[in-house]
């Protein structure tokens, strides 16, 4: 029964290997559903049904219509790499990453976290499954599943889907699926050990595996055990020179040059060399004073020693404040898993499987970096209502602490501007730990003698994660500290008594060391962060065939799916009572259930016809009624078409409708604290300026006042860029209509070569998204809607007596419209060496037509952002060699991006600035710059990293193996462009600046 069940999936082979299914096993790589022509010798047998990613109906794997990506085992192994979410990026050019640990470094929640996305469209659009199952997710960001959470030596192989996937799998598969498949037929014991590093320091790396499978009571059951430990030392700015190199950039509009900052100010790079290049902080561990353009004379500290040349020299005596970044962040992952199948009767089989992972991040950023006029926004603990803003304030001018030079300067107004770095209280750390439970158990079993199967399981799932955020500032009881006097007989204390009474201590700002342990003790806060998801599930289908047409049976599959998530978030007292430097989570509770009935049909239309080998279709749909109230009831279909012509070359097309529901935080989450970087459209306003919105600017209460009071008034912008997100109960679903079009080629005087071609459209309407800040503010002072307290987006906007914007708020709609069109190639061949062995060849190919969003504004007007080919490489591929005698196997790996923009916005502003230079020579105007440069850092080259492994095994008895591996990835130690906005100088996508990486193991099994 067990064997009837779980079928000895053919899948990576039948699947892989195109049309031909010689391929050798262990070289099925990467590969797509090309097949579709048995070979002579087999066409007499009757194909193996089998179940793929993409159905739940068993069929013969060469009427499959979706396009079919899989990487397997060995090809895996190869890489040298743990981290699955590499692995799968540097292989497969479909997927990006999407969080990483070279990429989260500043995030809140996410650090540590292992995530992938089809074709860019955002994690939340592609479902991540584990052995066809939906599991609980590892952020409660969004329905994110970290791949580090899996045991890496459990997977046998990865299956992926282009295109909406909903009618099989319910929401969120809208760009596609990611399906980790574990291992189920291992015999045996393995213990696997390796280790890495890059060859220029950094990035070391250690792992362990341990895997034991076996059958049990006479080959009526069968258990599997895997364990796994990976250890990522990381990376810090210190590991790389290029980390090193302080860079300002930016584009001067009047000098029609690049320019880059140095001490003596912004320069054009054609007159300076990179050694000349600044970017300095003056976030000073000894703290700077009087910094204010009314103040002649301002202060520094020189370790203990005060100085007064600060003024215009930040950038010769300020820091690097680079020089706390992460490259890459540490991270400790242990992860285990056991999974048991036993028939308990002829036709009735039980599973279940249990997974656990326990994953650690630890990540190092700056001391605390704070100034006079820094606000933290404070709230009411127990309900979260907002307070107000609170900020550490002046010195006072009597405060005993101040030196008497200071005081001899004649500070403006008698306030003792301030900014500071907060060293004595520590560099400021993210602790994060997750602890992951997935589990399922289930029947399966036969009905109407065997012609049908059933299965009916139940899940749970449990992702707990606890952060703790250290070293950060409580600007409130900062605030206290700063209030000081000094007593008759030498004391200094805060002059609040309420304060003394919980423990205030004055605290002294000048001079490094000046802060003491006490001092730091009373304005330390290591805010905490405690989060649980939980899921419940309930899944029963029953697959079998309905009724025969001339060209074969009918495959159906009937079944129902409950699903519950809930999410629950809980903060510590500073986090509630805000007022702190961290950024303010609230505390809330949310939950979804949903219902679904879902259908499969496969057809088969015609068999051995003219033009026709074979002609098959499929049908999917899917009912799902949501708990939201904006979702409720949405249908999602899919039609598939795999048309044979003759052995060798097939058409295959797909047209999904597909959707993804809000997640929790998106639906439920009260504001969130967070900061961003916008300009106030108000800037420069007088009682007559022109400028778009100055108009409606001019109405706002603080801002007309500012006017009466002085008529030559101009208001100079100086938010603080707060800008909390918020969930919106009023959000309904996204929908996704996606087609496929592909051909597969295998000509039969081309022995084991195959070719396929896959075309991609996907659009998604209602995409969830919010607005940035520049549009928010546009709708609100500049658009065809009324300026005031009926517009919704005016009420997300708040100004402080001085008119500056301290908050807005963005909220999520269903505004956008996404697109990606693009097309795949495969293509593979296998030659045959005779005594020196097989040679394997595999090309995979991704070129992205378009990706964009369209931003829809209420008034109906649209702006189209294109990200194909900004930001990110419209070409990718990857290419392996593969050579193998006997235990021997070598691979040679290449991985290939293309050229790219930058931004698009600075083209845009560049070109702008061109049409306003041509303009001004058209003129004759004494301000034309004869000979305009071209924007620098917006072009990038194309990048190749060539990666080479090999393996030998070494058979020390009839049942144990030993087996040697090592090799070297980015081999010619590409590191790519220069990249002045990317972490460290390097970007992402092109390693972050790992570099060469060596690594050696070994493995052993009996």
């Amino acid at each position: 029964m067990r064997n009837l069940l779980t079928k000895p999936c053919a899948i990576a082979l039948a699947v892989a290997s195109g049309f031909s299914q010689h391929a050798f096993a262990d070289e099925a790589e990467i590969a797509r559903t090309a097949n579709t022509t048995p070979t002579a010798n087999e066409q007499t047998e009757e194909p193996e049904k089998i179940v793929v990613t993409g159905s739940r109906i068993k069929r013969d794997s060469f009427s499959i219509s979706t396009p079919l990506v899989t990487m397997d085992r060995d090809a895996i192994s190869d890489t040298g790499l743990s981290n699955l979410s590499d692995i799968l990026v540097d292989n497969m050019p479909a997927l990006s990453e999407s969080i990483g640990n070279t990429t989260s470094q500043s995030s809140v929640s996410t650090t540590g976290l292992s995530t992938v996305e089809l074709r860019n469209l955002g994690p939340n659009r592609t479902l991540t499954l584990i052995d066809g199952r939906r599991v609980v997710s590892n952020s409660y960001s969004g329905n994110y599943v970290s791949l580090n959470t899996i045991p890496s030596g459990m997977v046998d192989r990865v299956e992926i889907i282009s295109g909406g996937a909903s009618a099989t799998y319910g929401a969120d598969a809208v760009a596609g699926v990611v399906n980790i498949i574990t291992q189920s037929k291992k015999e045996g014991f393995d213990f696997k050990a390796k280790t890495g590093e890059s060859t220029e320091g950094g990035s070391k790396e250690f792992s362990l595996d341990l895997n034991y499978g076996t059958s049990f009571d006479n080959g009526r059951g069968y258990a599997y055990f895997s364990s796994n430990w990976d250890r990522d030392f990381g990376m810090t700015f210190y590991d790389r020179k290029r980390a090193q190199i302080e860079d300002s950039y930016d584009y001067d509009k009047d000098r029609m040059c690049n320019v880059m900052q140095t001490a003596d100010g912004d320069q054009c790079m054609r007159d300076i060399t990179q050694a000349d290049w600044v970017s300095k902080s003056d976030g000073l561990p000894g703290g700077v004073f009087l910094e204010n353009g009314k103040n002649d004379t301002q202060f520094w500290y020189d370790g203990q020693t005060l100085r007064d040349d600060w003024k215009g020299n930040e950038e010769i005596y300020g820091i690097n404040s680079n020089q706390y970044v992460m490259l890459d962040v540490p991270s400790d992952n242990f992860s285990t898993a056991v999974k048991i199948d036993y028939d308990l009767t002829d036709n009735v089989m039980f599973y279940a499987q249990v997974q656990y992972s326990d994953s650690d991040s630890f990540n190092h950023k700056s001391p605390e970096d704070e100034y006079e006029g820094a606000t933290a926004p404070q709230f009411d603990p127990a309900t979260g209502e907002p307070l107000g803003l609170v900020k550490p304030g002046y010195i006072p001018i009597d405060n005993p602490y101040v030196p008497q030079e200071i005081l001899d300067a004649n500070p403006y107004k008698d306030r003792i501007y301030w900014d500071r770095r907060f060293h004595e209280v520590g560099n400021i750390t993210t602790d994060n730990s997750r602890k992951t439970i997935r589990s399922w158990a289930g029947l399966q079993g036969t009905l109407f003698n065997d012609e049908w199967d059933w299965d009916f399981s139940v899940s749970y799932g449990r992702f707990k994660q606890h952060q703790v955020r250290s070293n950060e500032l409580n600007t409130v009881r900062l605030n206290q500290a700063l209030q000081a006097e000094e007593l008759a007989d030498g004391t200094i204390q805060c002059t609040d008594e309420a304060a003394r009474a919980e423990g205030c201590v004055a605290i002294n700002l000048f001079g490094e060391g000046s802060i003491t342990e006490e001092m730091a003790a009373w304005i330390r806060s290591n805010p905490i962060i405690d989060t649980e998801i939980k899921q419940y599930g309930a899944v029963g289908y029953i697959t079998g065939d309905l009724f025969e047409l001339p060209a074969g049976p009918v495959a159906a599959v009937f079944g129902g799916e409950y699903r519950k998530d809930s999410q629950d978030l809980k903060t510590s007292d500073d986090i509630k009572a805000g007022g702190i430097t961290f950024n303010y989570v609230p505390t809330f509770y949310g939950e979804v259930d949903v219902y679904e009935a879902f259908a499969e049909l496969a057809l088969p239309l015609l068999r051995d016809a003219t033009f026709a080998k074979s002609l098959d279709t499929d049908l999917s749909l899917r009912v799902a009624n949501y708990s939201m109230n904006n979702v409720g009831t949405v249908a999602s279909y899919k039609l598939g078409v795999m048309w044979e012509i003759t052995n060798g070359y097939a058409f295959r097309a797909n047209y999904a409708r597909a959707q993804r529901a809000p997640t929790i935080t998106e639906l439920l989450s009260p504001p969130r604290g967070d900061y961003d970087s916008y300009d106030d459209i108000c800037d420069g306003l007088t009682a007559t300026s022109t400028d778009a919105g100055h108009d409606n600017c001019r109405k706002e209460p603080t801002l007309a006042a500012l006017i009466a009071e002085d008529p030559n008034f101009e208001f100079d912008d100086d938010n603080n860029r707060y800008s909390p997100g918020v969930g919106n109960k009023e959000l309904k679903e996204e929908t996704a209509d996606t087609y496929t079009f592909g051909v597969s080629i295998a000509p039969q005087f081309i022995p084991d070569f195959n070719l396929a071609i896959d075309f991609y459209d996907i659009s998604v309407s209602d995409a969830i998204s919010e607005l940035s800040n520049d549009n928010i503010q546009r709708e609100c002072y500049d658009s065809g809607t009324q300026w005031g307290e009926n517009n919704s987006f005016c009420n997300d906007i708040t100004r402080n007596d001085e008119g500056n914007i301290i908050e807005i708020v963005q909220r999520k709609y269903n505004l956008d419209e996404l697109t990606a069109r693009g097309y795949d190639v495969s293509a593979q061949y296998e030659y045959d060496l005779q005594s020196l062995g097989q040679l394997a060849f595999k090309l995979d190919y991704n070129h992205v037509i378009e990706n964009s969003q369209t931003y829809q504004s209420p008034d109906g007007g649209k702006v189209t952002t294109h990200y194909a080919g900004y930001g990110e490489s419209k070409d990718k591929a990857s290419m392996s060699l593969t050579w193998r005698k006997d235990e021997l196997r070598i691979r040679w790996r290449t991985k290939y991006l293309g050229s790219f923009k930058a931004s698009q916005s600075r083209e845009e502003e560049y070109l702008g600035y061109l049409a306003d230079n041509d303009e001004r020579c058209a003129e004759g105007s004494d301000e034309c710059v004869t000979n305009p440069e071209k924007l620098a850092f917006q072009d990038y080259g194309s990048y190749l990293r060539h990666d080479l492994s090999v393996s030998y095994k070494l058979g020390l008895s009839n049942k144990s193996d030993l087996r040697l591996f090592g090799g070297v990835n980015n081999l010619f130690d590409n590191k790519g462009d220069f990249y002045p906005s990317g972490r460290g100088n390097y970007y992402s996508k092109y390693g972050g600046g790992k570099g060469r990486y060596a690594y050696i193991g070994v493995s052993y099994s009996f």
